[in-house]
């Protein structure tokens, strides 16, 4: 797994949070939350995360803790949701002519 550099994970945090307070400050100000969102993907896409909070966090963690205890730390959190499966569902896999 490639990981980011952490002093551009450190920039990016510095943005995201400096962002979210803008945007409670004034929730109504469509630019502001646009950039607020804006930063909270590229911090997504830069942890390899889908919710921004969930990728702040990582972050978080990514930036007190080396490289390998990161890595292992991710190994060991169990993923969310199963892996969707394709094809007909079990109860109608069946051999055909009841062979």
């Amino acid at each position: 797994m490639l990981l980011p550099a952490k002093a551009e994970v450190a920039r990016q945090l510095r943005r995201y949070r400096a962002w979210e307070r803008v945007m409670l400050a004034s929730p109504a100000d469509r630019t502001v939350r646009a950039t607020f969102e804006d930063s909270g993907y590229t911090l997504c896409v830069l942890m390899g995360k889908r919710c921004a909070r969930e990728a702040a966090e990582a972050a978080e963690r990514y930036l007190r803790s080396s490289v390998g205890a990161y890595l292992q730390e991710q190994s060991d959190l169990p993923h969310g949701g199963a892996v969707a499966r394709r094809g007909p569902p079990r109860s109608a896999e069946r051999f055909p002519a009841g062979r």
